[in-house]
């Protein structure tokens, strides 16, 4: 039996690819983490601590996405 190989199969990519994203997902990372320290970290730690972490990681992506994106042609 002869086995063929596959050309639908793409190889991964060398290098990250980062994503442009908006800044409306920085702002979204920014509100959703002021509601969570102020509104549901005192009703609930846990439940605040994971949102926290949550919104936070949005923001650190929001800075990668705005340092090393490509920039789109205006």
């Amino acid at each position: 039996m002869v086995q063929r190989k596959s050309s639908s199969k793409k190889p991964f990519p060398s290098r990250w690819r980062f994503a442009p994203l908006k800044g409306s997902f920085m702002a979204s990372a920014i509100l959703g983490f002021l509601i969570s320290v102020y509104w549901v970290y005192p009703q609930s730690i846990n439940y605040g601590i994971t949102f926290m972490l949550i919104f936070a990681v949005m923001f650190i992506a929001s800075l990668i996405s705005m340092t090393k994106a490509p920039v789109a042609g205006v």
